[in-house]
């Protein structure tokens, strides 16, 4: 199946990063994991709810790619681990050439900031840093690259604009496609701002308005503040919170979730990925399990470790947040889950004597239709027409969303 979109993971040196990318390592499950492709690709998992609960079908399904557990699915979503980022990575310092480069595949990013205000600008050790200059200084460098590119041409760009008589959107992604942009994309964003003038007349604070309103429509962001159970981090989140959109922002401690899963794994604790509850030996024990779930018993550090984990974290926030980043890059994407099938009656995908239900799902952006997902998985195929739950027909020209249009049969044919 189609793995689109791309989500990028931004962060500049010893921010988490890396281990926001390795707490979700735990693939076996495919529970909110990842795994790698090449260096920089891998493969996340997406928590959505499975159309095979609407029906009562959950023992039944058996996804080709990820998993599903009781209707709660884990879909695969292709990431990018962008490197790189230092200030002035516009200007080619660092591997900033290579980083912006990167950055342009993105459908969405995910920034990982270091909320604990101990690494600086350039992660280096330090106490008292303002990671809220992280988040405007990303924007900053992002915004100066693509203005950069486009005032270097703007004279040319202008008069070709007049000479062909071009409209604003036939121009700008002309010089947009670069970053991956189509002419949707520039579209929604001139409406947004609603321009007056043409674009021959723009002046540098009305270009400058368009690239800022571009960068914030290609390259969406989360805002991933890691390290949450530092002691100064709760003054740094105050102040995000109140600069930024609360809706862009995850509370998320990655070095909590690796332990946890670790110790999991090691058979010392109970602990499912992403969930605000962690049973120990002891636990168990006081529950009424005389064998306390056949787990190990645990030394004191690790138990003290655990006991300041649950205070720290998990009561306190209601998980380690990892899982949730994913879920909010879809949120912001406005993914939408569609089911393709080769039976709507019987929700079966794969050979006739099969009984398993709902093998493929692939995540497409809102406002796709029922013609987009379909040359998306057909490819060229000639579609002679298209059915839903049911075996009721639809129109090609229909919207997929959640709960409608999201079960798809395409029968091949002229």
């Amino acid at each position: 199946m189609p793995r689109d979109p791309l989500i990028g993971l931004v962060g500049k040196p010893s921010a988490g990063k890396s281990s926001t990318l390795n707490s979700l390592t735990d693939a076996s499950s495919k529970v909110g994991g990842f795994t790698t492709i090449d260096p920089q690709r891998a493969i996340g998992y997406l928590q959505i709810d499975c159309a095979c609960a609407r029906f009562g079908l959950q023992d039944r399904c058996k996804p080709n790619y990820g998993s599903c557990v009781d209707g709660r699915r884990s879909v695969p979503i292709e990431l990018l681990d962008v490197a790189g980022l230092v200030p002035g990575a516009h200007q080619g310092k660092g591997l900033g050439n290579k980083f912006l480069d990167d950055l342009r595949h993105a459908d969405a990013l995910i920034h990982v900031v270091d909320v604990s205000g101990t690494t600086d600008a350039e992660g280096k050790n330090t106490r008292g840093y303002d990671p809220s200059v992280d988040i405007a200084w990303l924007r900053s460098e992002i915004v100066a690259w693509i203005r950069g590119n486009l005032m270097e041409k703007w004279g040319s760009i202008r008069r070709r604009h007049i000479a062909v008589k071009a409209t604003a959107v036939e121009t700008l992604q002309g010089q947009f496609s670069g970053y991956g942009s189509t002419a949707s994309v520039v579209a929604r964003t001139l409406d947004k701002l609603a321009l007056k003038e043409p674009l021959e007349e723009w002046s540098d604070e009305t270009i400058d308005k368009v690239v800022n309103a571009f960068t914030d429509e290609k390259f969406p962001t989360v805002i991933a503040l890691n390290k949450i159970d530092h002691p100064d981090a709760d003054k740094n989140i105050a102040k995000i919170a109140k600069q930024q959109d609360p809706n862009s922002i995850v509370l998320c401690s990655a070095v909590s979730e690796i332990f946890l899963r670790k110790l999991a794994k090691q058979g010392y604790i109970k602990y499912t990925e992403g969930s605000e509850f962690v049973d120990t030996r002891e636990d168990l024990i006081a529950d009424g399990d005389p064998d306390g779930g056949g787990l190990k018993e645990l030394d004191e550090k690790n138990r003290n470790r655990i006991d300041k984990l649950k205070d720290m974290v998990l009561y306190r926030f209601g998980s380690t947040g990892v899982n949730q980043v994913l879920s909010k890059a879809a949120e912001i994407l406005g993914l939408v889950p569609v089911f393709p099938v080769r039976n709507t009656t019987t929700f079966g995908s794969g050979a006739h004597e099969s009984k398993a239900v709902f093998r493929d799902c692939v995540l497409v952006k809102k406002n796709t239709t029922v013609a987009d997902v379909a040359r998306k998985i057909m490819g060229d195929a000639p579609i002679a027409y298209i059915e839903g739950a049911g075996g009721i027909r639809v129109a090609e020209d229909q919207i997929v969303a959640v709960g409608k249009n999201d079960i798809l049969s395409f029968k091949v044919g002229k």
